[in-house]
């Protein structure tokens, strides 16, 4: 049995040897490797019939075999780089030009986003975000907006169905991001300055200025004594670094039931005076719903359109060009 082995290894050596001489192309090489090296091939068959013999067959038989093998793989190994390597054997053409890889990119959203935080955390301000989907109790209620008030007609909701007869187990996708700075001060001691950005979302009309689904980013500030100058000094800086230039801003008295009084910011850009964002004092009503107490705390809060600032710094006409996936416009950015 072991004679009729190692005559069958100088066979294959010997065979395997005169037959690599004729190995010109990678076909005729990957013929060879099958051949000699395939799972169906005599030396494997051979490796593997020696589980069944003897231990003194398996020490005469077993070194020589692999000897075998190792020597049909560097045979493999050898002509494979004489034939050109991998490269040859995957069909590529290592002469051909390159092709450029195509990279992503941030979207032109998600870029503004970071450009205006980073400039709120250069004054100080730390980065707060929330749930999507809220409770009728922060996005309204703890907002001085209760039940049945005229000022929840501001807000065209998208409710969720809920329980019945259960307030506050009712659930909405939020319609501001100011609920996070309610859920905010509940757990954290003053002083404090906070900006939230986020979507938020809103049952109304598609037009080139509005959208069903649109980005915020709110400001809060809390502590002792403070009032609209620390807010007219948080905002015209933030105005000079991310249009990179003094801008002429005024404010306007306006209504928004979480701060009294509440102001409308305006600058002027290119020659022409926009509304850009609602800010105020914090309500009373609103501290004490977060449990802080009206008579030593003071805050004020502010809340812009992320959009709204994309478009006016990048003259972008239509609101409705973020979401249209049109790479003509987002590779602009």
């Amino acid at each position: 049995m072991t004679s009729d082995k190692l005559e069958l290894i100088k066979r294959i050596r010997e065979e395997s040897l005169k037959s690599s001489e004729d190995i010109k192309d990678i076909k005729s090489l990957d013929a060879f490797r099958v051949k000699y090296l395939g799972r169906k091939s005599e030396i494997s068959d051979l490796l593997s019939s020696l589980k069944d013999l003897s231990i003194e067959e398996r020490r005469n038989l077993g070194p020589e075999a692999q000897k075998l093998k190792k020597d049909l793989e560097d045979i493999v190994a050898f002509k494979s780089k004489e034939l050109g390597g991998e490269s040859a054997d995957m069909g590529i053409d290592i002469t051909r030009p390159g092709k450029r890889q195509k990279l992503g990119a941030l979207h032109p959203l998600t870029k503004i986003c970071r450009e205006m935080c980073d400039i709120f955390t250069g004054l100080n301000f730390s980065v707060v975000e929330g749930p999507e989907m809220e409770t009728e109790h922060y996005n309204f209620d703890a907002l001085n907006i209760p039940e049945d008030h005229p000022a929840r007609e501001m807000w065209d909701t998208f409710w969720i169905k809920g329980k019945k007869g259960e307030r506050k187990s009712r659930f909405l996708m939020r319609t501001h991001t100011s609920p996070v700075q309610i859920r905010y001060m509940e757990t954290h001691e003053p002083p404090f300055q906070i900006v939230v950005p986020g979507r938020v979302f809103r049952y109304e009309a598609i037009d080139a200025s509005h959208e069903i689904n649109f980005y915020q980013l709110e400001g809060l500030m809390v502590g002792k004594d403070i009032s609209l100058a620390n807010f007219k000094f948080v905002i015209e800086e933030f105005f000079r670094r991310f249009f990179n230039e003094r801008v002429e801003y005024r404010l306007r008295p306006s209504y928004f039931p979480f701060v009294e009084p509440g102001v409308e910011v305006d600058i002027k850009f290119r020659g022409k005076w926009l509304e850009v964002l609602g800010a105020g004092m914090v309500h009373p009503k609103v501290l004490e719903a977060a449990h802080l107490n009206p008579r030593d705390l003071t805050g004020f809060a502010f809340g812009m359109g992320v959009e709204r600032m994309a478009m006016i710094k990048y003259n972008i006409p239509d609101i409705r060009m973020f979401y249209s996936n049109d790479l003509r416009f987002l590779k602009q950015f």
